[in-house]
């Protein structure tokens, strides 16, 4: 059975894949966040609350995960740090990491590139990406509620043209990440409708 742990569970982003997993997949999942203890019962999921500095209570989380996925705000670095430790520490290997468009200053008619309030996310990026992980990073537009599951992905190195993205395109594609584990391995893409 595939067992999928996702960091920031309680989050927008995390709330959406999670009913994804649930509902399109058989999937089993670790909901790992400071308030998870709040989560609902459900058969096919473990609520583990905790935070990253947790050090123990992450290892936990991220232990026997076939893949891991993170939705995160705050000190991004810090954070991915702290996960790429406890994902190494217990032998984890498959990591999907959410970032944000513009951290190379891709987008079209953009000059910004990585700098300012985008400047922790292409940290965490260049950290993961220095990793031995296998990783994917996920650099989605501005996250709306649309119902609208199409996307593109840009490589890491071309201009994104479009602004916007449902969280339920992104949830899509960590459903595609988590039935094909060899999808993604060592991409890093923009991703917009």
């Amino acid at each position: 059975m595939t067992q999928v742990t996702i960091i920031g569970a309680t989050g927008s982003l995390g709330r959406v894949v999670t009913k994804t997993l649930l509902e399109e997949t058989d999937v089993h999942l670790t909901l790992f966040s400071r308030s998870a203890d709040q989560l609902a019962y459900h058969p096919r999921v473990e609520n583990i609350a905790g935070s990253t500095a947790d050090k123990e209570v992450l290892e936990k989380a991220v232990k026997g995960a076939d893949l891991v996925f993170v939705a995160l705000s705050g000190d991004l670095p810090t954070m991915a740090q702290q996960i790429i430790k406890a994902m190494t520490k217990v032998s984890s290997r498959r990591l999907v990491f959410i970032s944000s468009y513009g951290i190379y200053g891709e987008i079209d008619g953009a000059s910004q590139n990585g700098t300012g309030v985008l400047a922790p996310y292409r940290k965490a990026a260049d950290m993961i990406e220095a990793s031995t992980l296998d990783y994917t990073i996920v650099r989605p537009g501005w996250f709306n509620n649309s119902n609208d599951i199409s996307y593109t992905l840009y490589p890491k190195g071309e201009t994104i043209y479009g602004n916007d993205i449902s969280r339920k395109a992104i949830a899509d594609l960590v459903k595609r990440l988590v039935q094909d584990p060899s999808f993604g391995v060592k991409e890093n893409w923009g991703i917009v409708r």
